[in-house]
């Protein structure tokens, strides 16, 4: 960065310093602060403000929250609110919160709540008739699905599947028909069943991006049919280090006319053969996509029970 642009960005962050001394930032109120997914750069000016001031900070990890606040020069009292104490911990930041503190809430990377602690904590805080204001920033979610090029204006945040193979496949085939994107976490020890798990779920044509490591140094975005991505994978054993963002393609929205058509075929198809029997047939004489009929076809015999 030559000195011009240097000057002008810091003049920039000064002007919105000064923005920030006009706004009004309560008092007993919790802040659901988002913090960097990675790239250290991408913490808000607003977040910088609300850390600074805040009485002290909930945090997933309190040695990561300690290193992440070093690098901006803070220094807060920290406590731990995590998946094990949340319960806990939401009472403790109440009854903080009614003593006219302001506490910071954040988890180790992105959006608390989202994925990841909090949740818990803020519904507390609600329940209890106090403030709770969101500092809007990172998210790996958004981050994904602002480059997939997918054109769905809708998505289904799933977020981490199931780690059993059983309650995974429950799971997956309960989304086989939506049209919305798709968009699930993996951790990398993990990344290469989910893939196949996705690719017997929704078959090979349908489209999935990997994003990993997202606005780190080593990121990677890659945009695949479900066919090729294993071995995409399997390509450089790189590819499946860091946290993913996995999105799918939502399905194809079928006409009405072949919809109604094949609703009325499993109708008849049900009363005599089992679900994937139903399905199997249906998908043989209408051309249609077995699994989305096997899931249109699950979908009527659990109405009828």
């Amino acid at each position: 960065m030559d000195s011009s642009t240097a000057s002008s960005l810091t003049n920039t962050l000064l002007t919105l310093a000064e923005d920030l001394q006009k706004q009004v930032f309560p008092a007993g109120a919790l802040y659901v602060v988002a913090t960097p997914i990675g790239n250290l750069a991408d913490i808000s000016v607003r977040a910088l403000k609300v850390l600074a001031m805040a009485d002290a900070v909930a945090c997933e990890d309190t040695r990561n929250t300690g290193q992440l606040l070093s690098r901006y020069g803070l220094s807060k009292e920290l406590f731990a609110a995590h998946q094990h104490n949340e319960r806990e911990v939401a009472q403790k930041i109440v009854e903080r919160l009614k003593s006219g503190e302001r506490i910071a809430l954040v988890s180790d990377a992105g959006t608390p709540a989202v994925s990841d602690p909090g949740a818990r904590i803020v519904d507390a805080v609600l329940q209890a008739e106090l403030t709770v204001i969101p500092i809007a920033g990172a998210s790996a979610a958004i981050a994904a699905l602002s480059s997939s090029g997918f054109l769905s204006d809708q998505f289904h945040f799933v977020g981490f599947l199931p780690s059993k193979e059983k309650q995974r496949g429950t799971v997956l085939s309960s989304l086989i028909t939506s049209t919305a994107t798709l968009v699930f976490y993996e951790a990398p020890h993990r990344i290469t069943e989910t893939i196949a798990a996705l690719a017997r779920a929704f078959g090979p044509d349908r489209r999935l991006v990997l994003a990993r490591e997202l606005s780190k140094l080593f990121e990677q975005i890659h945009r695949c049919p479900l066919s090729e991505a294993e071995a995409w994978l399997a390509a450089d054993a790189h590819r499946q280090r860091g946290e993913f963002v996995l999105l799918v393609e939502g399905a194809s929205a079928a006409p009405a006319d072949e919809l109604e058509e094949a609703k009325r075929l499993l109708e008849i198809l049900l009363e005599s053969c089992s679900v994937s029997q139903a399905a199997a047939l249906a998908a043989r004489i209408t051309g249609q996509k077995k699994n989305a009929l096997y899931q249109l076809a699950l979908s009527m015999s659990q109405e009828n029970l």
